[in-house]
């Protein structure tokens, strides 16, 4: 039996420990625990097979180089997936040449719609889905950084170089953006 076999149940954290105190070969189990994981958000904003499994390994070599900085401030899969949505947004920022969304533009949301009154509890996942299709990348990795993986508006910050508080605005407008677009295609005939 491998040696790591014993360090299956140990978590994310008690590893990361371990790998700083000397036992690097552990990180293939963090690597084994979340390369599909990875993957697959990799390929929610690429939707290109074969470059998000590029991406995966390249983001999980970079995770291990970067490794001592993990400070545990956070979950280790809340620090990975922070690595992960940075070098996503950054290959589509270069790639595409994206910016973030001018909202003043014409055909944009008028003004900051007050979603307080919104139950998205009835929503169907698969309609949501539709609609992160449509939205840009940077509103996508905002929502999914702060309801999926939950991370806080501070790390969020950092991961997109931006401040607390823009983090804050873009959240709220991408929130509005979506619910706009979710009543205007699936509520509108209703």
């Amino acid at each position: 039996m491998a040696p790591k076999t014993k360090y299956k149940q140990k978590s994310d954290e008690d590893i990361v420990l371990l790998i700083n105190s000397g036992n690097q070969e552990l990180f293939e189990l963090l690597y084994l625990r979340y390369f599909k994981k990875v993957r697959d958000k990799c390929f929610s904003f690429l939707k290109d097979t074969k470059l998000s499994e590029e991406f995966a390994n390249d983001i999980l070599t970079k995770a291990y180089e970067k490794i001592q900085g993990f400070k545990g401030n956070s979950s280790f899969s809340s620090w990975l997936y922070s690595i992960t949505y940075n070098y996503c947004i950054d290959y589509l920022r270069v790639k595409k040449k994206l910016h973030y969304p001018d909202w003043n533009s014409s055909n944009e949301i008028p003004e900051i719609i007050d979603e307080s009154g919104t139950d998205f509890e009835e929503a169907s996942y698969e309609n949501l889905l539709v609609i992160f299709e449509l939205i840009h990348p940077e509103e996508k990795v905002l929502l999914l950084m702060k309801y999926q993986d939950n991370l806080p508006i501070k790390q969020i910050a950092k991961t997109l170089r931006i401040s607390e508080d823009a983090v804050k605005m873009r959240l709220k407008r991408a929130r509005s953006r979506v619910i706009y677009m979710y009543n205007q295609k699936f509520n509108s005939s209703n």
